[in-house]
């Protein structure tokens, strides 16, 4: 289910449109890999559920696999950029965590990729 957030409240500091969709992402450091799957995205960052604690600053490798429709298809697109986590927080009663995820160093084709997927994804809302 794909949820788009587009309210503007004066505490909110985002300069992108968020996007509640659950897109595959692959998140990679030193020591660990994980596959998990967003909650929500924009141009700027992910938040997602992760199975294990991570440190706020580390950095990561992200892959994210978008699903862009065309037409009765649906095709995948990667996208794979580096980010640093800005927020970790406990899930109450669990052994998971959500994190809010930063990227900091994505191709521009990337970035287009992107804000294109969001961009079509709040159209058709």
């Amino acid at each position: 289910m794909t949820t788009v957030i587009k309210e503007h409240h004066p505490s909110e500091r985002r300069q992108h449109p968020r996007l509640e969709s659950n897109i595959p992402v692959k998140i990679r450091c030193d020591e660990f890999d994980l596959v998990t799957e967003t909650k929500n995205i924009s141009r700027s960052g992910v938040y997602c559920r992760v199975n294990k604690y991570i440190e706020p600053m580390t950095k990561l490798k992200i892959q994210l696999l978008l699903p862009f429709k065309n037409g009765a298809k649906t095709v995948t697109k990667k996208v794979s950029c580096y980010g640093v986590i800005v927020r970790t927080e406990a899930v109450p009663d669990g052994d998971a965590f959500n994190v809010a995820i930063y990227f900091n160093d994505m191709a521009a084709r990337d970035t287009e990729c992107l804000t294109e997927f969001v961009n079509s994804m709040l159209e058709t809302k």
